[in-house]
């Protein structure tokens, strides 16, 4: 797992430190800030190599570059591995445009594993990554290639969600039992996910695996919703990454990853409230029970309150960090809050995390305001007020708290609106 970033005129800052917690890590910070780009670099200093480096057809991932190519940059990182700590710095090297790493047998880091936003996944596996082998660097795979499968050349190195569930459902073996239990794991409150029936949807032979969803009814996973794929495609990917993990380590007589490193961008996509509510410690849960003796490490970047609000219970400032990111007079600062329980999610909104001054409708926000300063104006009339009534009637809801404070004050001068 990771402990460290150092970043020295690269990214969004011309230096940037990070220090992350050995379980859980939250990320925020408006669009652009740099989060995704933490979850990369986090990636390319566990495996060595960047997501795009391996597979050219995902759109994200690329190398991260000097933001001044003139002077040096650097990418100074620390991580636990087999052997112990390591810490490592490496410079980008302008004549071959490549970041030097320090030479010889690398470390070990354990299973590393990466959601991207899109829908793509990456995985490292210790068993079947390492370096200088002539296996694969990684197996990163595009939104597309988790369902289809992931091939290199004429090899296939994974057949993909559609088929692996498929055949694992024939075979109604360890692993689709595995499948079935992460599936009850993931499965938000009320909603108990199960497999279905394998079934056609055309004239082909081809078979599709289903999900028993809460109308009754068997939907094939190419049928479900957006939601629905996100949440399948993380189960599937830790299902494939931790059995095949499993058997190369068995093949190799090494035992299984003692550490396990989850990184997540944006954890909440395409997900309904009730499942943001849950995700992140479903995810943690599932990835403790793949290996009960592994050390869990995630590092999740959000956007939702939701996300921010399900850990309440649950986050431990020993061993857990909330990193947030903020422009401060036109710079990216990153800066470790303290966690506090705020409650729900409409005041997680109003926090440190999203920075919004208030979270409804812009347009009412700005006649509210307007309607404020009125109000604070000595010569306020019942005309003026009256003005304001009708404007407000055809813009606000009737359930609209304004109205109670309003009513109030109407009355306290006696008006008649």
């Amino acid at each position: 797992m990771i402990g460290a970033l150092a970043l020295r005129n690269v990214g969004p800052a011309e230096k940037l430190d990070v220090t992350f917690g050995s379980r859980i890590n939250l990320l925020t910070g408006d669009n652009g800030l740099g989060k995704s780009f933490l979850l990369d670099v986090a990636w390319w200093a566990l495996t060595r190599r960047w997501p795009h480096e391996v597979n050219g057809a995902i759109p994200a991932g690329f190398k991260a570059l000097p933001r001044d190519p003139s002077k040096k940059a650097t990418i100074g990182f620390s991580f636990d591995a087999a052997t112990g700590k390591n810490s490592q710095q490496s410079q980008f090297d302008r004549e071959s445009q490549s970041w030097k790493r320090q030479k010889g047998r690398p470390p070990k880091p354990g299973l590393i594993i990466y959601a991207q936003a899109d829908g793509g996944f990456s995985a490292w596996d210790p068993a079947r990554n390492y370096w200088g082998t002539d296996r694969p660097p990684a197996y990163v795979f595009s939104s597309t290639e988790v369902w289809v499968g992931l091939r290199d050349g004429e090899a296939t190195l994974c057949e993909g969600l559609l088929r692996d569930w498929a055949t694992w459902q024939r075979e109604n073996g360890s692993t689709f039992e595995l499948l079935k239990s992460v599936l009850r794991v993931m499965s938000a409150d009320g909603e108990s996910l199960s497999p279905g029936a394998l079934t056609r949807i055309d004239l082909s032979a081809t078979v599709y695996p289903t999900i028993r969803v809460g109308y009754g009814l068997e939907v094939p996973l190419v049928h479900a919703s957006a939601g629905m794929r996100r949440v399948m495609a993380l189960v599937y990917l830790l299902v494939w990454t931790w059995t095949e993990h499993r058997q190369a380590s068995r093949l190799l007589g090494e035992e299984p990853a003692q550490s396990v490193t989850f990184l997540i961008d944006e954890v909440e996509a395409h997900l309904h409230p009730k499942w943001q509510r849950r995700v992140v410690p479903a995810l943690a849960e599932l990835v403790q029970q793949l290996n009960p003796d592994a050390d869990v490490q995630l590092i999740i970047a959000t956007h939702s309150p939701l996300v921010m609000a399900s850990l309440e219970t649950t986050f431990d400032p020993a061993f857990d960090r909330w990193l947030d990111l903020d422009l401060v007079a036109g710079k990216v600062v990153l800066t470790e809050r303290d966690y506090v329980g705020l409650g729900n999610a409409e005041r997680w909104l109003l926090s440190e995390a999203f920075d919004l001054a208030a979270t409804g409708d812009p347009r009412i926000e700005a006649r509210l305001a307007e309607l404020d300063r009125d109000l604070a104006k000595p010569d306020f009339s019942q005309k003026a007020a009256k003005r304001w009534h009708l404007e407000l009637r055809d813009l606000l809801g009737e359930s609209h708290p304004f109205w109670s404070r309003w009513r109030t004050f109407v009355d306290l001068k006696g008006w008649r609106l």
